[in-house]
């Protein structure tokens, strides 16, 4: 999702749908933005928070257990290197095929939760980490890949994509 230009019309739009319900839900595009700018400038990656939050003048996000930062490491190096067919997990004969499912394991459970601090600005998001689709292939959520992983830049192009 991260790279746009190599997307098709079809997922672009997909995308698209899926990021502007988020935003409408949080607000509109500009709080969405704004939210995942102040991702973006927290100094230690927010999903290494001890209190399991992230706070904003916004709105939160909450999820349910503490992500330490090998995993966070981890899952920046399998989005870059994620095969062909977008699988989340490497092929079984890969060395961090146990390291990755492991990591797919521990946040599968959590659910993060977006909330406007506003209730008038929306009723916020749930999403998961992963999107499981059989035993062998596990992507990662693309909420979750938007809002903590992908440029914003990029965020905004799939934002403003029209047919």
């Amino acid at each position: 999702m991260c790279d746009f230009n190599n997307l098709s019309n079809e997922e672009k739009e997909h995308f698209n749908q899926l990021l502007m319900s988020c935003a409408n839900n949080f607000g509109g595009i500009n709080f969405f933005l704004q939210l995942i700018e102040g991702i973006r400038e927290a100094k230690a990656h927010p999903l290494c928070s001890r209190h399991q939050d992230f706070l904003s003048d916004l709105g939160t996000i909450r999820w349910g257990k503490i992500i330490f930062n090998d995993k966070v490491q981890l899952i920046e190096k399998m989005r870059k290197i994620k095969n062909e067919n977008k699988n989340f997990l490497p092929k079984k004969e890969d060395k961090n095929y146990k390291r990755v499912l492991n990591l797919v394991r521990t946040l599968k459970p959590i659910t993060f939760s977006v909330r406007p601090n506003l209730r008038d600005n929306g009723e916020g998001f749930d999403f998961p980490a992963f999107d499981t689709i059989d035993s062998e292939t596990t992507t990662i959520n693309p909420i979750f890949n938007a809002l903590f992983f992908c440029n914003i830049e990029t965020v905004k192009k799939i934002l403003n994509y029209k047919k």
